[in-house]
Formats: C-alpha cells, structure tokens, sequence
C-alpha cells in the first residue's frame, strides 16, 4: 500500500479505470482508517457500493463524500444517479441544478449529468451539458451519441441526422445508430437497407443480435411500398426478441384479470376511508390507451393549451402502488400488489404521487401523464383524484396490433413482439378496456384515433369541452409544440396529423390473417 493518502488515492483511481474493485475498496478503506474525514475515501467507496448494486449503501458513502466537502461536484453526481435508480426524481434535479456550473471541465460527468436529466424527463436541461461534453472531448463517440439523442427528444432532427450520419463514418457497423438513423427520415430509396443487409451478412452474428438492423431495414422498406419484405424484417426482428425473452403472456393477462375482479364498481363506490390532499387543486389528465394508439398525439395537442403542462411518461403511479402494496417482488406488478393496494387509502396513492411529481409541475391548473401503460390502474386514478380526467385512446385493432409489432420497445411490452401473443393480450386489454369504460362512465373520455386524425378540429373542441377547458387555437396547431418528447412517436408528433397510418395494416393482410383470425374469435370486430 503507497505511504500517503494522496498515494493511495491516485492509485484507487488507477484501480477504477482498470475497473479493479477489489483494490479500489482496499484503498477506499486505507483512506478512511487513516482519516476518517476524507470526502476521497468515501468517494471511492461509494463507486465500489454502486457497481455492486447496492444504492443504500452508494447513496450513504456519496452523500458523506459530499457533506465533507462541498464542492466535490464527483460526488454530487454520483449521489444524483443513485438518486435517480431510487425514483427521488425530485432530490436528482435539486442536486444537479445545483452543481450544474462546478462540472463545466469535466467531460465524463456532464455527460452522466445530462443521461440522469434524461432519465427524469428533463431533456432540455440535458441538452447544453450533452454539448459542452461533446466540446470538451470531440472524439468520444459516446457523447456524441447522448447528444443525437437528446436532439431527436427536443425535436432538432437535423443536428440527430447530421451526428449519426458522423458516428456511422467512423463506426460503420454500429446497429442502434443505424436504427436510429433509419427513424428520422424517409427513405427514399434502398441504398441504406444495402448498408444494413451487407453487415448482417458480413457478421453472421446470432438472430438476437441484429434486432436494431431488422427493424430498421423493416422500417425502410415499409417507406418503400416493399410490402413483403417490410414483413420479413418485421418478423425477423420480433423472432429474435422472443427468442431471448422467456415470455409466455400468462402472467400480464392475470394482472388484468385481476384488476377488472378487485376494481370493481363496488370498490369504486367505496370512498369513504380515502382522504384528500391540498394538491388536488391541481387536475391531472392522465392520458392512457395501448401504446402507438395515438396517446402521443393527444397529449401534444392537449398540451398545446396554456392552462395544460405534460409530464410525459412517468412511472410515478406505479411506483407509488408498489410501494404502499407492501409486497416484495422483482416483478413490476403482480395481482397480489393489486389485491394489496385495494386495501389502502386513495389519498396515501394522490399525495405520494404529487410528492414524486412535484419537480416537475408549474402554476398551470392542469397537468398530463402520458403512460400508456396506467391503462390498467384508471381505477385507482379514479379513486386517488376525484377529479381526475382520464382519457383512453382507442384505436382499429389490427393497426393498434400491427404498429405494436414493427416498434422496438422496452421490455414493459414483451407481448408485442408476437403476433401469437398479440392477440390474447390485446383481447384481455379489450376486456379491461370495457370494463373501465363501464364502472367509470363519464369520467372515462374515449378518444378515437381514426376520428381524431380525420377531423382533428371537431374532436379537439370535443375533447377540450370534456376536459373542461376553452378551446384554443394552439391545440389545432400542435405540431408548433416545441416540448420535448421521449416516446415512440418522437418524430411524427413534429408534423401536422394525417390519416396515413389509418388502415396501415390491409398492405399486410396476408401476413397478419392469424392475428384477425384470433381477434374475429375473441369477439373483436376488425374493419
């Protein structure tokens, strides 16, 4: 062990960059035994505690880092991605506001700085350190990569093109840059797919491997009018997600099954026990629906209206349900967190999500959360906010199902990368759907989609007068939003509503006859 304590440092920071973590906590150690005052010994601790997944532990050294010295702006960051893992999405801004102009010269930290931004749905503020990242060290594709992201979420698609056209110069086979790419224009003819198809060749890598190459070949030839071979790529792409993915549906079904048994209108009548919270002055619109439905597209125009700001997707509802549920799990809900939280008052659920929104929110009267997934909890919502608006998107099931299938999404939706899956998914989705629509009434406002996008002016006077609110030119004008946005329809929501995606699913009629088949089963009238 080096004699001093500056030795020992530098040589835990050697041990961090070889990634050597059992030296870096033996010097971590050595540091405190020696001064038990040192904010580098607890530092390096707590890079040890977060790389072993303990965020307790991460979140006590940091912040002892922090409070010994004040300035280490290292340590504040670190503290705020742990933050951020725990959802204490309101301790993360205050603390990166707050240190914001002490990481200006360092590189690796305003890039992680801007990722947790990011991650809090705050890209805007993510945005000027992406760029300074990107001044300080031009060469480390990585930040160049978090800048084009972040640019396509505040909708400057050109400088997303421009830098990931850069990085494909200099790294050639990079898929998801490729599949990034592929999302910000159409094509206009098959010179990229050639690009695409040789790697995949070249490399010979297993299926699951070239997910991001499928879907955005499928996506390219889909601009093309290539109908068939749109579908092969789709499916490619959809085979290999499943292939890895050990899902079977059963598990998602029963969720729903059990909330349409517990949220019954029983239980919605059941208020007496539920309080109330000074925050409930402050209406959320709690937009929900199978995601590629349109929810984006209603909350851009919603939003558009001077007495509405947007949240976007959080996942502050469900997590605010796991946690008074009481039960433990990996899982992200399971029916005995539903049966669990049934039990609980509405108002712990209203005030614990206000709490974690707070950061967020300004004077506006109205509020939006966009999560298409909070579909299954519309009766918690109904029972937390009384005077909650919930607006459900409802789309022509085989377009619902088929956008659904050409789209990489996150894990939250393992059912829509098969077609076989797809379809009793989507029926239990109906069920619930119907369900909601019955126990709920007036308070649950239906939009369609195929409406919505054919005469656009009527059904937004409809939908505001709903709400509540006047009708305002902006909201016709939604495309002016200049908001960011994270989801999946990033890029359609920056032009005007058009009806091209209505019907999309008849150029692939032969491909998807099982999934009409099955839904024509279950009950479901496909048009």
């Amino acid at each position: 062990m080096p004699e001093t304590i500056d030795q020992i440092a530098a040589a835990g920071r050697h041990a961090v960059r070889a990634q050597d973590w059992g030296s870096v906590a033996a010097c971590a150690n050595e540091i405190i035994r020696r001064d038990a005052n040192s904010a580098e010994g607890y530092f390096l601790g707590g890079l040890v505690e977060r790389v072993q997944q303990h965020p307790r532990k991460a979140i006590e050294l940091f912040q002892r880092a922090l409070d010994l010295d004040p300035e280490r702006y290292d340590a504040a960051v670190e503290l705020a991605n742990q933050y951020s893992i725990a959802r204490r999405n309101a301790d993360v801004a205050d603390l990166l506001a707050r240190f914001e102009d002490k990481m200006s010269n360092s590189p690796m930290y305003l890039d992680l700085a801007g990722t947790i931004y990011t991650e809090i749905g705050m890209p805007e503020r993510a945005w000027p350190l992406y760029e300074q990242a990107v001044k300080l060290q031009p060469t480390v594709d990585l930040f160049q990569a978090n800048l084009a992201a972040c640019a396509v979420f505040l909708g400057k698609i050109d400088e997303a093109t421009e830098i990931f056209e850069r990085l494909l110069e200099r790294f050639p086979d990079h898929q998801r840059n490729h599949w990034q790419l592929s999302r910000l224009h159409k094509a206009k003819d098959d010179s990229h797919i050639r690009r695409m198809q040789e790697i995949i060749e070249r490399k010979n890598l297993p299926p699951d491997q070239n997910v991001y190459l499928y879907y955005a070949i499928g996506k390219q030839f889909e601009d093309l009018e290539r109908w068939d071979e749109a579908f092969e790529y789709y499916e490619k792409g959809g085979d290999a997600v499943c292939s890895v993915a050990e899902y079977d549906g059963a598990s998602d079904i029963a969720i729903i099954d059990k909330i349409i048994e517990v949220c019954d209108a029983d239980w919605l009548g059941a208020t007496d026990g539920d309080t109330t919270t000074a925050e409930s002055a402050k209406t959320p619109i709690f937009i929900i629906g199978l995601p590629r439905t349109g929810t984006t597209l209603t909350e851009r125009i919603i939003s558009s209206h001077s007495q509405v700001e947007s949240l976007g997707e959080t996942q502050f509802l469900q997590m605010v349900l796991r946690r008074e549920s009481g039960v433990e799990t990996m899982e992200a809900m399971i029916p005995d967190m539903i049966e669990a939280v049934a039990q609980k008052d509405m108002g712990i659920i209203s005030r614990g999500y206000m709490e974690a929104a707070g950061y967020r929110l300004d004077d506006s009267p109205f509020f939006i959360d966009k999560l298409p997934f909070n579909f299954l909890y519309a009766g918690f919502i109904a029972r937390a906010w009384p005077d909650a608006r919930i607006v459900s998107l409802v789309r022509n099931p085989m377009d619902s199902c088929f956008s659904m299938y050409k789209q990489v999404f996150t894990w939250a939706y393992k059912f829509s990368y098969s077609l076989e899956l797809l379809g009793p998914y989507f029926a239990a989705y109906e069920r619930l759907r119907r369900h909601w629509r019955d126990v709920l009434g007036d308070r649950y406002i239906e939009v369609v989609y195929e409406d919505l996008v054919a005469d656009q002016e009527q059904q937004t006077r409809q939908l505001l007068d709903r709400l509540g609110l006047d009708f305002e030119d902006a909201c016709l004008n939604f495309d002016k939003n200049r908001a960011p946005t994270a989801t999946a329809s990033n890029i359609q929501v920056r032009e005007k509503a058009h009806t091209r995606s209505v019907q999309r699913w008849k150029r692939f009629e032969k491909q998807l006859q099982p999934l009409r088949d099955y839904l024509e089963n279950a009950g479901i009238t496909v048009e």
